[in-house]
């Protein structure tokens, strides 16, 4: 009975790619022709509230399905979810659907983490924990997490476990979201999306091996710490004795995850709508911001998955920074040719914008009168935080989008950790109810990158400030 029971689940397992592939093509053309035919049918109504609730009743039509498909198929597409589920960028309907998904994935028994954990250390748990939590703080795509205590310590730690068998079926899904990616490129959408989908690839396969995940941790850790008085954010400390590609170890912070923080501070009795509450959201944004800026522009190695489910509040409004699975390392030229960037979003330059995008191997074609103006809204929705006056939601394929007037037609992929990473920062401003400019914030340390590589003289440096000043006082 037991051979037959193994051969059924090797069949099944053959099978399982292909039934994942087929549930995925099913639903996102549904999804994606459903959008379609709503086009033609909402462009018959003349009136524009009526238009607007039209728009709304689909959106969460729409939600419903992609929330299913993330829901049902898992893994890869929990980050999808994250992904497309930001309030700078996706309809409202969306964001109330999947912001659910941050980090719900099926929980692996304990049974099988128990035994992954033994095989990978060489050791009997009870003689290398004094404690372990069976229920999981949290279940990820790739990994889900334990609280735990070290036999003779007194700190807890946190005991990282990667669910078996999820790499060989997460490449699957990569793959069926490329040739969908090509699909809608081709007859569609005016933007290399296809670069963006294999960026994806190479680092969600970086996050299968957590032996770079405490080097990256470590890394980070150090010049943050180094670096500053006091760290903009808090990063775990690894436990560099048990660590392998499948378990990672490290000390537990304390603290709200940030999606809870409003309920929180209702527990507290402090209203989400006060000044100590409006204060609070605005030094948890500048020091999560401050510690992108500096990991981009002066070190070039980042956290590049700054997702709600990874942020910690902790005492005092310090902000912990968790999951160091997805980083990078911008090569040299790019991370000067950033900040040169950063400067022309920070003082409107469209000019220097422009030269910046040929200078980061950004291929574009103009289909538009004002040029100029366009490009420079294009790199400040790429590239920046904050949304224009009133504007509360990014539509970057409608006909006014700036990529629909300027076509992206190749986009560096070691670009998009830093595309990603503005994104889903512009969504937790949103999200905080903050406009917020990172180009602004980083701006002097955008000087300082090209300044100490010789790009910037004393003079250019003197000229800048003088003219900051001017801009604070108003002249």
């Amino acid at each position: 009975m037991s051979v037959q029971s193994d051969f059924q689940e090797k069949v099944s397992a053959c099978f399982r790619p292909w039934q994942r592939s087929f549930q995925f093509w099913v639903r996102a053309v549904d999804i994606y022709t459903g959008y379609k035919v709503f086009q033609l049918r909402v462009g018959f109504e003349k009136n524009v509230q009526k238009q607007e609730a039209m728009w709304e009743r689909q959106h969460e039509v729409a939600a419903e399905k992609i929330y299913n498909m993330c829901s049902d198929l898992g893994g890869f597409f929990l980050k999808v979810a994250q992904l497309i589920g930001k309030p700078d960028l996706a309809p409202a309907a969306w964001v109330r659907r999947l912001v659910t998904l941050c980090d719900q994935a099926p929980a692996t028994p304990y049974n099988v983490i128990r035994a992954v954990l033994e095989k990978e250390l060489d050791q009997n748990l009870d003689e290398l924990f004094e404690s372990f939590d069976v229920d999981p703080l949290g279940s990820a795509s790739i990994a889900q997490v334990h609280r735990a205590r070290l036999k003779g310590d007194k700190k807890d730690v946190v005991v990282k476990v990667q669910h078996p068998g999820v790499q060989e079926l997460m490449m699957t899904d990569i793959h069926n979201l490329q040739a969908f990616a090509l699909y809608l490129q081709k007859i569609d959408i005016k933007f290399d999306i296809y670069s963006l989908t294999k960026e994806i690839e190479k680092q969600i396969g970086y996050e299968f091996n957590f032996l770079r995940e405490a080097d990256a941790m470590n890394r980070i850790r150090r010049f943050l710490y180094e670096n500053n008085k006091k760290s903009p954010v808090m990063v775990p400390q690894v436990i560099r004795d048990i660590v392998t590609r499948r378990v990672l170890v490290m000390e537990y912070i304390d603290g709200t995850p940030i999606l809870k923080l409003g309920d929180e501070m209702a527990k507290r009795g402090i209203s989400p709508d006060g000044k100590i509450a409006a204060v609070a959201r605005q030094n948890i944004l500048k020091s999560l911001s401050l510690a992108y800026g500096q990991m981009i522009l002066r070190s070039g190695f980042f956290h590049a998955d700054p997702h709600p489910g990874n942020i910690l509040i902790c005492k005092g409004a310090e902000v912990a920074l968790l999951d160091y699975g997805q980083v990078k390392d911008l090569p040299e030229n790019l991370r000067l040719g950033y900040a040169n960037l950063i400067l022309a979003i920070a003082d409107g330059d469209a000019t220097r914008a422009r030269e910046s995008f040929k200078e980061l191997g950004i291929d574009t074609l103009s289909k538009c009168e004002d040029e100029q103006k366009e490009m420079l809204k294009l790199a400040r929705g790429m590239f920046d935080t904050k949304l224009p006056p009133g504007v509360k939601m990014l539509q970057p394929f409608s006909e006014e989008s700036s990529v629909k007037k300027i076509a992206v037609e190749a986009f560096p992929e070691e670009l998009f950790s830093i595309l990603r990473t503005l994104q889903i920062l512009r969504g937790l401003s949103v999200g905080l109810g903050i406009s917020h400019s990172c180009a602004e914030q980083w701006r002097p340390i955008a000087e300082e990158a090209l300044y100490n590589a010789g790009r910037l003289t004393d003079i250019d440096m003197k000229r800048s400030r003088g003219h900051r000043t001017r801009r604070k006082s108003g002249k």
